[in-house]
């Protein structure tokens, strides 16, 4: 398991560190999107490696980001990935008021996949939903 974190830079950190320590500044989530990129050409580049990638946020993306970062997961990451699994945790009912989750919901892949939730408690079990096996 690899780690990201970020708020206006993206930084690799261990699990401790991204679980329980909080980073704060301005949401420009194509630096972590960037670095999980390079992380997985650099570690994960050949053919023996099925990669998944969860993301859970608040949403929040600092101008153009949102879209960037979009169109980053689309060209980039999800021809990389097995599958990406986006999570958003917002007090909102109605996820579309995010920038992210406006620019992600346009993304239509297999290997794709948005939830939203109110409240951190809920991220666990929506991933375990997420990924849970595909019988036959």
């Amino acid at each position: 398991l690899v780690f990201v974190r970020h708020t206006d830079e993206a930084e690799e950190v261990d699990e401790k560190t991204f679980f329980h320590d909080t980073g704060s500044g301005g949401t420009v989530v194509l630096t972590a999107l960037e670095l999980a990129h390079s992380i997985a050409l650099e570690r994960y580049a050949d053919a023996g490696w099925n990669l998944y990638l969860a993301q859970a946020s608040d949403g929040d993306a600092f101008g153009a980001d949102a879209g960037k970062s979009a169109r980053f997961v689309d060209e980039k990451l999800l021809p990389l990935l097995r599958y990406f699994a986006y999570i958003e945790v917002s007090e909102s009912a109605d996820p579309r008021d995010s920038s992210l989750w406006a620019s992600y919901v346009t993304l239509k892949r297999e290997n794709f996949s948005m939830r939203h939730v109110s409240e951190r408690g809920q991220i666990f079990p929506v991933l375990r939903d997420l990924f849970k096996k595909e019988t036959a």
